[in-house]
């Protein structure tokens, strides 16, 4: 269902991957019977139509069932926990010009990376409370 990396691509406005978010949701978020019903179906792609239609926009993700706001909720927060400062952090060190003028160009545009991927991380945490 997810790529070799594992991972979903988030953009400002919408999940870019979002086929693939919204089958891993849907089949994890399953019971066994359900997931048991799901894979003795022919093919996994015959209610592919219904999901097409539904893009996974911003409100879109807000509107999801609890059981998967909650998976996409602790998600979030493992991946904020695995970066080694938080936003606030991050973001003092882009308002303190002298202490971001003493990091080399690479470090940088490294920070603003990061900074850029947890305003978004943080943006889904408030989706999907």
């Amino acid at each position: 269902m997810v790529g070799e990396e594992g991972a979903f691509v988030l953009g400002w406005d919408e999940v870019l991957t979002e086929e693939e978010l919204s089958m891993t949701l849907k089949v994890l978020c399953m019971s066994e019977e359900e997931f048991k019903e799901y894979k003795e179906q022919d093919g996994w792609e015959d209610d592919s139509e219904e999901e097409e239609n539904a893009t996974l926009s911003n409100e879109a993700l807000s509107r999801l069932k609890t059981p998967c706001k909650k998976l996409l909720y602790d998600s979030v927060l493992l991946t904020l926990e695995s970066y080694g400062a938080d936003l606030k952090t991050e973001q003092d060190l882009l308002n303190n010009k002298e202490a971001y003028e003493k990091l080399s160009r690479r470090e940088q545009q490294a920070l603003h990376v990061r900074y850029g991927q947890k305003r978004i991380l943080h943006q889904v945490l408030e989706l999907v409370q």
